[in-house]
């Protein structure tokens, strides 16, 4: 009996084996082959993208051409500038003056070529190439800039020719993008130098003076506040990076605070009220400060006695939210409402000869600044929020993610 038992056992092993190996004949394949060929593409075209979206040079054109060549399917690829070969992956080395004379004459044309073996002569009797494709590249769309050549080992056909134009227009928007992120750069330094063309001489001057005057009296104190100034001119200065942290930016404030301290005394009150968790966030430069010079400079100042400032910033989920907020003379909101076209930023001394008005398009200059630069590099969903009225202060309010595409201190 115990003989019978076991060999029933191993049947009905068996048989739930065989099933489970016919269930798993039956399971429906991960990926088709036109799904896997899809794949395929996307994937070579992004790993193409990547070296692209840095700029056409011989080393990212040398790293893009591998990855394009198979998109094509073609013997041989390469990428050239005007009079300039940049690169070359696969067939078509030994014809490098022909195909850099024909790229040359495409840019200028802007108009695509197919050459034949007719003109591409070679001296060689076992030379593969049997004809190229010469499509130009645009970076702006319109000028051509440079060329790809596909190289063919039979006769240029039709489709050799639509590969070649479709990749050479995806290959013409990568660098458009590339122009683009630069053009971004450019206008985020412009933006910064406006940023520092703001730290008025007079707040300079001020500063010095302040200093000065514990020199005799309380000597340790001007020597703290000097290298305090020094500290805070530099970061202000500093010729590196477009990002910055809030913990860097905060560190620079407290700088700016402590001499704007010792100018009003107990005048100026600060409170700072600020998350532990948030102080990595990563944020433009030079975006917080001018806030808070702008609370001190237009806001506190022309208040008689003593002014609050109020800095704050929480942790909000997957944001950082912040706020400046001062109980001075506050704006006119009409004044905020209109959106500056370049106007003058005036000085400390312009400010008390003319109408509060005046002071507040100067303000209103800043804020601009900052909210472009925020919407720039976040979206329009994070621009400044700015409450305000004439006589009861200014609150200004931003939110930062905490991790961005693209943006890193």
């Amino acid at each position: 009996m115990p003989t019978a038992l076991a060999a029933l056992a191993l049947v009905l092993a068996l048989a739930l084996a065989v099933g489970a190996v016919v269930r798993l004949r039956r399971r429906p394949r991960i990926a088709t082959a036109a799904q896997r060929a899809t794949y395929q593409v996307l994937h070579a075209a992004g790993l193409a993208a990547e070296p692209l979206r840095a700029g056409l040079t011989p080393a990212s054109a040398t790293r893009a051409v591998r990855h394009l060549r198979p998109l094509i399917g073609s013997a041989g690829l390469g990428l050239y500038e005007d009079g300039t070969q940049l690169a070359l992956d696969g067939l078509g080395g030994h014809h490098t003056d022909q195909l850099v004379a024909a790229a040359s004459t495409g840019i200028r044309s802007g108009r695509t070529a197919v050459l034949t073996i007719e003109e591409l002569p070679c001296e060689r009797i076992d030379c593969p190439v049997r004809g190229a494709v010469i499509v130009p590249l645009t970076g702006d769309g319109v000028t051509a800039r440079a060329a790809l050549a596909a190289v063919t080992s039979d006769r240029p056909a039709p489709g050799l020719v639509q590969a070649s134009l479709e990749t050479g227009r995806w290959v013409s928007a990568q660098l458009a993008l590339a122009e683009l992120d630069r053009s971004r750069a450019r206008l985020a330094r412009a933006e910064v130098r406006a940023l520092r063309a703001q730290i008025s001489p007079h707040f300079i001057y001020n500063a010095l003076t302040a200093i000065a005057s514990f020199v005799r009296t309380d000597p340790d104190r001007a020597r703290d506040l000097l290298e305090e100034f020094a500290e805070f001119t530099r970061y202000s200065f500093r010729a590196h990076g477009e990002f910055t942290t809030l913990a860097e930016e905060l560190r620079s404030i407290d700088r700016y605070l402590t001499i704007e301290r010792a100018r009003f005394g107990d005048r100026l009150q600060v409170r700072l009220r600020i998350a532990p968790e948030v102080l990595p966030v990563t944020l433009p430069f030079l975006c917080l400060q001018p806030l808070v010079e702008n609370a001190v400079r237009h806001g506190l100042s022309r208040k008689p006695g003593v002014g609050n400032l109020r800095i704050e910033a929480e942790d909000a989920g997957s944001e950082c939210h912040i706020t400046v907020e001062d109980d001075g003379v506050g704006m006119d909101p009409a004044v905020l409402a209109r959106r500056p076209g370049g106007g003058d930023h005036l000085t400390e001394d312009d400010e008390a000869d003319e109408a509060g008005e005046t002071g507040e398009a100067g303000q209103h200059v800043g804020l601009a600044n900052v909210d472009e630069r925020l919407r720039s590099v976040f979206g329009d969903r994070f621009g400044l929020i700015v409450e305000t009225a004439l006589g009861a202060g200014t609150k200004v309010s931003l939110r930062i993610p905490k991790f961005h595409p693209g943006v890193s201190a």
